[in-house]
């Protein structure tokens, strides 16, 4: 499984780190086992989650988006208009 992205610029540049031996024992457990070609190419993805972290949504927001999903489906919705209409507010 290889994430490394092709930005155009592939120059590489080398880094010391220390790491507890601990989570050293585990990344290299782990690398391998997920499909990476090397452990430096994993380290590489983590770094760039880190940098870049993708978007997730709590349980509480998936939660209030099932509830919302079944409100619409009950017609226990109304548009942005018609709320501003009961509620008197002109544009």
């Amino acid at each position: 499984m290889s994430t490394d992205a092709n930005t155009g610029d592939d120059r590489m540049e080398k880094i010391n780190v220390r790491v507890p031996k601990s989570l050293l024992d585990r990344i290299d457990e782990e690398w391998e086992r997920r499909g990476y070609a090397s452990k430096s190419e994993a380290i590489r993805d983590a770094l760039r989650d880190w940098v870049d972290p993708s978007v997730t949504l709590s349980e509480e927001t998936l939660s209030d988006l099932a509830e919302s999903r079944e409100q619409a489906e009950r017609d226990e919705t109304v548009s942005a208009d018609e709320a501003r209409e009961r509620l008197g507010l002109d544009d």
